[in-house]
């Protein structure tokens, strides 16, 4: 039965690839699967009938939790299902084929080295690419590098003593250009390892070269009308289209390991762990940390690092993370990878403790809308190196739009949400032409001016729509009425989304996807939008009305009632006396006909 604590966890899982576990009431894990869309795999379970799968039907019974761990790809999440499966051999799982089962292609250690393929890893320091969980798509890569790259493929002992001695003769790889045969010496050593260098980097992934290479001889042999030679090349095309050489979930180069990684608020922090045994993830799981005591994240990792490891009884010499810790240990190697297998381990990791802090305070802030405001500000005050909470923002903005009908804006946010009833619009008084600079400067002396005079509390934070110079301007103002220094302020600039602050040279950069910076942006864009929603209103008053009040006699209510059953000025000129008398009178009619009829 989907219950409302599944509904929750389903409506909140991401379209992305990834794993899912499931368990029943007694917290057994019952079964793990691989979806390339997560939300819309589960989602599946509960919203189709089952009547032709019993099993399904019981399984779907018996669910009553739901955990999942995202990765990068449909063939990670397949590998990772894989080692899963084997580690815990839930009820309802098939019992999958061994990890021997995918192969890989193998780059021989040896003089002139060999490309093959094996299903199983030998640690003599060969070098071992994928795996490869679709078969086909390896024959594809090494056809294809066959084609590309002439190399070896025959099994003889090619050190120099062999070859300067003349110990082998050509053979027919060569005769039809396999080979540029290195046995005789026609191919040097280090002009075939700048072969197996270029080689290495396809298997890595770089393949825009061999997919070029296949496009043009898909089109000729379109040309040479040999369709069915094309389409073998297309095939080929779309596989190497969904090609992914390097799978994060398995490396032959990393034994046993842990990996852990944290992500962290005012108040929360997040831990994912990761168990590496046999080079296959085993084991993933992340927690939720309360802070106490102002904890660093330092202090946090290192205690979970002895308490995941204890729980999990793990014995791994060696422990990935994110940064240095203040941990020694003989018998443990702590990794701080910048790149490779470990970083690629490391950034899963951070993925999945990124996705769930994200996950759990979005379900806090559902169920306690004060957490919520309470979390923002508090972040909010630590992004914009406020000394108080933000809860009370106004911000300016102006509206000049070629010179005419000069307005500003000021919108607030209370609590991070806008409170409209708050909002003020200024029209300009001492400028003339389009002065931004001085428009600032004016109204943002007049809206303070009155808040002091009436005696209301200043805001917590003053955000300027524009750079250096408008917020130039608004400190102007802020100085000349005493209370620059007691009201925070800051620019935010559009071009690159930069926040500038009073004499600081250089501003500051948010994280793109930060609330505070959407917060920043929400107000900044509502500023806009009201200053030239006022503008617009402005204009398009002064562009019907201006005509009709020129004629002495008709007030605003006859011309609105005019341009409400005309709808414009030109109708108004063009309408016969009768209709003009039958909307505003005989006397008004009569100023309003022999108006437009002089001229």
């Amino acid at each position: 039965m989907l219950t409302n604590y599944l509904k929750d966890i389903i409506s909140r899982l991401p379209h992305t690839p990834g794993i899912y576990k499931y368990y029943d009431k007694e917290g057994t894990l019952i079964y793990i699967g691989k979806a390339k869309n997560l939300k819309k795999r589960v989602s599946s379970y509960f919203t189709k009938n089952h009547h032709d799968s019993r099993k399904t039907a019981l399984l779907v019974e018996r669910i009553t939790d739901i955990q999942f761990t995202l990765v990068d790809s449909e063939i990670d999440a397949l590998l990772l299902e894989n080692s899963l499966i084997k580690k815990f051999k839930p009820k309802y799982n098939i019992n999958l084929k061994d990890d021997k089962t995918y192969p890989f292609i193998c780059i021989k250690r040896e003089p002139f080295p060999r490309i093959t393929y094996t299903r199983n890893i030998v640690r003599d320091g060969s070098d071992y690419f994928g795996p490869y969980a679709n078969k086909g798509m390896m024959w594809t890569i090494l056809e294809l590098i066959k084609a590309l790259y002439p190399t070896r493929t025959c099994n003889l002992n090619l050190t120099e003593e062999n070859i300067i001695s003349n110990k082998f003769k050509v053979c027919l790889e060569y005769q039809i250009g396999n080979c540029k045969a290195p046995c005789v010496g026609y191919q040097t050593e280090k002009e075939y390892l700048e072969t197996i260098k270029e080689i290495k980097n396809i298997l890595k992934g770089n393949i825009a070269e061999v997919k070029n290479h296949l496009r043009l001889l898909m089109n000729a042999a379109a040309d040479e009308l040999k369709f069915e030679d094309a389409a073998a090349y297309k095939r080929k095309l779309e596989l190497l289209d969904n090609y992914q050489s390097k799978s994060t979930i398995v490396s032959h180069q990393i034994h046993d390991v842990d990996v852990f990684s944290i992500v962290a608020d005012e108040k929360f922090a997040f831990i994912n762990f990761l168990k590496v045994a046999n080079g296959m993830i085993i084991q993933t799981q992340t927690f939720e940390v309360k802070k106490k005591l102002e904890e660093t994240v330092e202090q946090l990792l290192e205690y979970a690092v002895a308490e995941v490891r204890e729980q999990y009884k793990s014995t791994s010499r060696e422990i990935i993370v994110p940064f240095k810790l203040d941990l020694e240990d003989e018998h443990i190697t702590f990794t701080v990878p910048k790149l490779g297998d470990k970083k690629k381990l490391l950034d899963l990791s951070l993925k999945n403790a990124m996705f769930y802090k994200r996950d759990k305070l979005e379900q806090y802030d559902r169920l306690n809308p004060e957490f919520r405001v309470d979390r923002l500000m508090a972040q909010m005050q630590k992004d914009l190196r406020l000394k108080t909470p933000p809860k009370h923002i106004e911000c300016f903005d102006n509206s000049n739009i070629q010179g005419t009908n000069p307005v500003s804006a000021c919108v607030v946010f209370k609590d991070g949400k806008p409170s409209k009833k708050d909002y003020r619009h200024f029209k300009i008084q001492t400028v003339v032409g389009p002065d931004d600079f001085a428009t600032m400067r004016e109204v943002v002396f007049r809206r303070y001016k009155r808040v002091l005079d009436e005696n209301e509390p200043l805001p917590d934070l003053v955000v300027i729509d524009g750079g250096k110079g408008q917020l130039s301007s608004a400190i102007e103002s802020l100085k000349e009425l005493g209370i620059y220094g007691r009201v925070p302020v800051i620019g935010i600039a559009k071009r690159l989304e930069e926040l500038y602050y009073p004499d600081d040279e250089f501003p500051l950069y948010l994280e793109k996807k930060s609330e505070t910076l959407k917060i920043i942006q929400q107000i900044r864009d509502e500023a806009h939008r009201f200053g030239i929603t006022h503008h617009r209103n402005l204009r398009s008053k002064n562009t019907f009305v201006t005509e009709l009040d020129q004629i002495k006699g008709i007030g605003s209510e006859s011309s609105n009632l005019l341009l409400s059953e005309l709808k414009s000025v030109k109708k108004i000129r063009d309408a016969s006396i009768e209709t003009l008398e039958h909307i505003v009178g005989k006397a008004k009619s009569k100023l309003v006909w022999n108006h437009f009829n002089a001229q």
